[in-house]
């Protein structure tokens, strides 16, 4: 994600490559990094903060607070996080002083630049904090500005929801292959069915209700296979791993 979102900043000219400094404490993913960005600085420890705009932390959970206590000792005082489960109070004690923080949950759509995230400001942050991270994740896709509190059930929606969307494509393209379509032709309908789909609930602003009505025509195809899916309770199936993903996030710094 810290890759697919240095890439979306350097292709949209946010930054250029010279006025970005990685640091990465494996030597052979430095490698990887300088080769993909070019005049992009990438070290291992870097050495002070001065002059930089701000810094964006994209580690592990568990090792989050130890990379944050690098960072202060550097003096970085406005940080944007991208660790899943790591509350804003927790970064801003382990960077010391009153530092600005700002913490993210973006999605990996965010690889293709299609990412929806959001953001919420610690203690310290300013408005002007919470624009500079809108503008540095504005990168990769869409971003709406919550509260901390409800970071968690963004987590189990958007943050997850990639992957009930990849379920349910798995599923739709087995059974295409059931029915006697070619394994490649039942990957193009099913993509291309869920990007069309998507395209037309976001450009016409209709609610899903009404746009699944107009497929839906009473006594038809579209009805039955509503029908077998509402059997088995597949709304409420989604509801509830939405909740079960948002407890598990909860849980991750209890």
């Amino acid at each position: 994600m810290g890759s697919a979102l240095l890439g979306g900043l350097l292709t949209s000219g946010w930054v250029a490559p010279a006025d970005v400094v990685v640091a990465e404490t494996s030597a052979p993913r430095r490698q990887e990094l300088a080769d993909e960005f070019p005049g992009v600085r990438v070290v291992d420890v870097p050495e002070a903060a001065d002059g930089l705009g701000g810094a964006v932390l994209a580690v592990k959970p568990d090792v989050a607070e130890g990379a944050c206590r690098v960072l202060g000792a550097l003096g970085v005082t406005r940080l944007l996080s991208i660790v899943a489960g790591i509350p804003c109070q927790r970064l801003e004690t382990a960077l010391g002083g009153q530092p600005s923080v700002v913490r993210a949950m973006p999605n990996t759509p965010a690889l293709v630049r299609s990412g929806v995230t959001a953001i919420s400001g610690g203690s310290h942050a300013t408005s002007a904090d919470l624009a500079w991270a809108e503008e540095v994740m504005g990168a990769v896709g869409t971003v709406v500005r919550l509260p901390e509190r409800l970071l968690d059930p963004v987590t189990g929606l958007s943050g997850s929801g990639p992957a009930y969307f990849f379920l349910v494509a798995e599923a739709l393209i087995e059974s295409g292959v059931q029915m006697g379509l070619s394994r490649e032709v039942s990957r193009t309908l099913v993509v291309q069915t869920m990007l069309g789909s998507a395209t037309l609930l976001a450009e016409t602003g209709e609610e899903p209700a009404a746009l699944r009505a107009m497929v839906t025509s009473p006594a038809g195809t579209t009805a039955a296979g509503i029908r077998a899916l509402e059997s088995r309770a597949v709304r409420s199936a989604f509801m509830e791993a939405v909740a079960a993903a948002t407890e598990r996030s909860r849980s991750l710094y209890r």
